[in-house]
């Protein structure tokens, strides 16, 4: 049986990209429980409303879903518990200090697997307006067609 690659996507935020402008994107470990890890194993999980925020120096990912796991017992874990994130300090001071910025807040993009290890793809990013999201959908289309036509299957 062939190996998958070393990036395995667990979770998705698929609204991200659409309702946000990206600024930068940051890889961050995460505290899990043992049924969290099944359960995300499992593609269990939800990011649909969750956010991150700065505590006393930590990240928190917080309002994040993650399903009980199917084979768990009366030990399973909380379904929308805060699960702390795992980054250098030089990172959470420099997201620190972008999230002081006025509109730019912090939000998780996906949760993957690399190399065993569960983690998290994260982004600063700015809101769209109701006339961005709707440009950009204008302009996604026009591409789309655009390669329509390059293709010849018009």
């Amino acid at each position: 049986m062939a190996k998958k690659s070393s990036d395995n996507e667990l979770v998705s935020n698929r609204k991200a990209y659409h309702d946000y402008e990206i600024l930068d994107t940051y890889e961050a470990g995460m505290s899990l429980l043992g049924t969290e890890v099944k359960s995300l194993r499992e593609h269990a999980g939800s990011l649909k409303d969750s956010y991150i925020q700065i505590i006393k120096g930590e990240m928190v990912l917080k309002n994040c879903h993650i399903s009980h796991y199917s084979h768990g017992n009366i030990h399973n874990h909380p379904e929308r518990r805060e699960r702390k994130l795992l980054l250098h300090r030089s990172e959470i001071n420099k997201l620190f200090r972008q999230v002081q910025e006025k509109g730019v807040t912090l939000i998780p993009l996906s949760i993957y697997l690399r190399k065993g290890r569960i983690k998290l793809k994260l982004a600063s990013a700015k809101g769209k307006k109701l006339f961005e999201k709707r440009e950009s959908l204008k302009a996604k289309e026009h591409k789309r067609e655009i390669q329509k036509i390059l293709k010849g299957d018009h």
